[in-house]
C-alpha cells in the first residue's frame, strides 16, 4: 500500500498525494520543483506516512522497498511552462516516462500516465473519444508538450505489451481549483487574478473557441477510479459541459462583481478551436460523472485565490 507519485508537487500530483494517504496508502512525492511548488504539499510534512523527495524523473528512479503504484504526473503541462523550458517538457515526457515505467516494472507495480487532452491537438472532431487519433502539429510551439504525451502514451502500451507491466492512461482535459499557480498562464487563475487587479481579461481570438472545465475534486475521484481499475485503454477524465472562452470570461467578470473590461489578443498558434471530451468510457467502466458544477467549482476557486491575494475570502 505504497505509491510513488512523479511530480507530486504539483497542482494535480499534490491532490493526488492527498487523496492516497486519505485511503491509507504511504506516499512518497517525487518532483524536481521547476513547475511544482512546497507550499503545495509543506501541510502534509507531518504525516509519518508521506516523504517528498526532490528529484529529477529523467534520472534512474529508486526507492528501496515494495511499491504498488506509480503515478506520472510529473510534467511542464501549461503553455507558460512548456514554452520557458521545452527541452525538459520533452525529457520528461520521454525519458521520464521510460524511467518511472521500468521502476514500475521492476517493482511490479500498477503504471498510471497522466496524459492529456492535447494528445488530439485542435481536434477535428467534437466531443473527442478515445478512438480518436488527434490533429497535432509536431513542431508547432505547442508540439513539445503534445509529442511529449503521445509518445509517452506509446511507450506506456510498449511496456504493457511487451513486459506485462499493468498500466493506466488517463487522458485529462482541464481542470481548476484550488493550488493553481496563479502565473501558469491557464484561463481559469489568468481570469480570476485580472479581475482582481482590475486589468481587462484576456481572450485570444474572437472567444468563440470552447473549453470543459472539471473541477479538481472530480478530477482526483476519477484518476483514483481509473488507478483502481484494472482498465489499461486511455480513458478521458473531463467535464463534458463545454463552454464558449468569451461566455467563461463574462461569467467570471459577473460572479466576482468585477468592473474589468475584455482584452481581445491574436490567437496563438495551434491553439485548439474546441475541447469537450466524450466520457462515455469514464461513465461505463469507472462508474465515473463530473459532480460539482462550473459555478459551485469557480465559487472555491475565488475563494482560495482570494486568500492568495491577500483578500479575505469571506468579505468579498
Amino acid at each position: 500500500m505504497r505509491v510513488v507519485i512523479t511530480g507530486g508537487a504539483g497542482f494535480i500530483g499534490s491532490h493526488l498525494c492527498e487523496r492516497f494517504l486519505k485511503e491509507g496508502y504511504e506516499v512518497t512525492c517525487m518532483d524536481n520543483l521547476i513547475t511544482g511548488n512546497l507550499n503545495n504539499i509543506s501541510h502534509l510534512f507531518g504525516n509519518e506516512k508521506f516523504r517528498f523527495l526532490k528529484y529529477d524523473v529523467t534520472n534512474y528512479i529508486y526507492v528501496d522497498g515494495a511499491v504498488s503504484g506509480v503515478l506520472h504526473l510529473a510534467s511542464c503541462a501549461s503553455p507558460v511552462d512548456y514554452l520557458k523550458f521545452p527541452i525538459q517538457t520533452l525529457k520528461v515526457g520521454s525519458i521520464g516516462t521510460h524511467k518511472a515505467l521500468g521502476f514500475a516494472k521492476q517493482k511490479k507495480a500498477v503504471f498510471l500516465l497522466a496524459s492529456t487532452s492535447e494528445i488530439y491537438g485542435d481536434p477535428l472532431e467534437k466531443p473527442q473519444k478515445e478512438g480518436y487519433w488527434g490533429n497535432v502539429n509536431c513542431i508547432g510551439p505547442r508540439g513539445v508538450y503534445d509529442e511529449s504525451k503521445r509518445f509517452a502514451e506509446a511507450l506506456t502500451m510498449a511496456y504493457h505489451y511487451a513486459h506485462g507491466v499493468d498500466v493506466r492512461i488517463a487522458r485529462i482535459f482541464n481542470t481548476y481549483g484550488p493550488g493553481m499557480r496563479p502565473d501558469d498562464g491557464r484561463v481559469v487563475p489568468a481570469f480570476i487574478n485580472q479581475a482582481f487587479r482590475g486589468m481587462p481579461l484576456t481572450v485570444f481570438g474572437d472567444g468563440s473557441q470552447t473549453r470543459s472545465f472539471c473541477y479538481i475534486d472530480d478530477m482526483i475521484e476519477g484518476i483514483f477510479r481509473l488507478f483502481k481499475s484494472g482498465e489499461s485503454e486511455p480513458v478521458n477524465i473531463g467535464n463534458p459541459d463545454e463552454k464558449k472562452i468569451l461566455d467563461f470570461a463574462e461569467m467570471i467578470l459577473e460572479m466576482m462583481k468585477s468592473k474589468s473590461k475584455i482584452s481581445f489578443q491574436k490567437l496563438p498558434v495551434d491553439d485548439p478551436k474546441v475541447r469537450c471530451p466524450d466520457i462515455s468510457r469514464a461513465k461505463k467502466i469507472l462508474k465515473w460523472y463530473p459532480q460539482v458544477p462550473l459555478e459551485e467549482g469557480l465559487k472555491k476557486t475565488i475563494k482560495y485565490f482570494r486568500s492568495k491575494n491577500g483578500r479575505h475570502p469571506d468579505k468579498e
